[in-house]
C-alpha cells in the first residue's frame, strides 16, 4: 500500500489493490508527485486510521511495517504519532532525503536504529538502499513471525469495536462525544481529531472504562474529523469516525443608526454573545449606493 502526504495525506493504493510485483511497479511508474508541506505526524495518523485496516487489505495476523520516506523536517508532532504506531506493534523504518532531519528520523523509527534509519543526499541515491533494506525487511518479518501470534485475534468484529458515535452539544469552541463500548472492554481509547481541510491532529488517551469525552478549545466555524479507536494489548479494534462543524461565532444583530449630524452618527446593536470587544469600520458609500 502507498500513501503520499503534504498537508493532507492521500492514499494512492491500498494493501489489497495489487497482487503481483509487476502491477505494483507499474503503479509506481504512474505515480504523480505530490508537493507541498511536511505534516509527517498527520501522515502517520492517516496510515494508522486508513491504511492499516482490514477493509484496506491489512491482515490482522500479518506483521505491520511502515516505511516513511521524507525530504524535510515535519511541521507537526511526528514523534507522538509514531509512538502511537510503535505502541501497537507497528514497526517504522525512516528514510530521509536531502533536507530530512536525522534527529527526527531517529525519534520516529523503531529500534534498533542502525537497521531502521537511512539518510541519503538526493533521490537518485535511494537506489543504493534497495538491496540492504529488502534484506532487513525480510529478516525482520521472519523474526517477528517466528515469535508467533496466537494471542492476536484473527477477526476484530463487533466484539472489539465500539459503535454508535454521537456528537452533541456543539458550540463554536467545543463538542461532546459519546459511544457504545464494544463487548470486550478495551484497555484504552485513543481519540484523534483535526480540521478536515488540513491541520495538526490532536489526540486524547482515555481509560477503557470511559465512553464519552468533551473536546474543547476548537476553532469556530470549522469542520472536524473525529476518530475513536479501542486499544487492546495486542490489537487495535476498528475505529469510529464522525464529521461535525463547530458553530460560527455569535454576531451582533439589529444595527441601528440614530442622532445623525453633519459629521457624526450614533450606532447601536444587539450584543454578540461572548464578545469582549467590537471593531467598528466606517467609510463613505460609493456613488449610487444606499446611504
Amino acid at each position: 500500500g502507498l500513501s503520499q502526504y503534504s498537508s493532507d495525506p492521500r492514499t494512492e493504493w491500498d494493501l489489497s489493490a495489487y497482487s503481483t510485483r509487476d502491477q505494483v511497479l507499474e503503479a509506481v511508474r504512474n505515480l504523480r508527485y505530490k508537493g507541498g508541506n511536511t505534516f509527517t505526524g498527520l501522515a502517520l495518523t492517516h496510515v494508522l486510521e486508513q491504511n492499516l485496516k482490514p477493509d484496506a487489505g491489512a491482515r490482522l495476523e500479518a506483521e505491520k511495517l511502515v516505511i516513511l520516506l521524507t525530504d524535510g523536517k515535519s511541521q507537526d508532532d511526528a514523534n507522538l504519532a509514531a509512538q502511537t504506531l510503535k505502541n501497537l506493534g507497528i514497526e517504522i523504518f525512516a528514510i530521509g532525503v536531502k533536507n530530512a532531519d536525522e534527529a527526527e528520523l531517529k525519534q520516529v523509527a523503531s529500534e534498533p536504529l542502525e537497521l531502521t534509519v537511512y539518510n541519503v543526499l538526493d533521490f537518485p541515491l535511494l537506489s543504493s538502499l534497495v538491496g540492504k533494506l529488502t534484506r532487513v525487511l525480510c529478516t525482520r518479518i521472519k523474526e517477528k513471525s517466528n515469535k508467533g501470534s496466537a494471542d492476536i485475534p484473527v477477526n476484530t468484529g463487533p466484539q472489539l469495536s465500539p459503535t454508535d458515535l454521537k456528537i452533541s452539544a456543539v458550540t463554536s469552541k467545543s463538542m461532546h462525544l459519546t459511544w457504545s463500548p464494544p463487548l470486550r472492554p478495551p484497555k484504552k481509547y485513543r481519540i484523534v481529531y483535526y480540521p478536515t481541510k488540513g491541520g495538526i491532529p490532536k489526540e486524547v488517551i482515555l481509560d477503557g472504562a470511559v465512553s464519552s469525552l468533551r473536546l474543547s478549545n476548537l476553532t469556530s466555524h470549522t469542520e472536524y474529523l473525529v476518530s475513536v479507536f479501542p486499544i487492546y494489548d495486542t490489537v487495535v479494534g476498528d475505529g469510529l469516525r464522525g464529521v461535525t462543524s463547530t458553530l460560527p461565532l455569535s454576531s451582533p444583530r439589529s444595527l441601528r443608526v440614530s442622532e445623525r449630524s453633519h459629521n457624526s452618527i450614533r450606532l447601536s446593536w444587539k450584543a454578540a454573545q461572548g464578545a469582549t470587544q467590537y471593531l467598528v469600520l466606517c467609510s463613505a458609500a460609493p456613488d449610487g449606493a444606499e446611504d
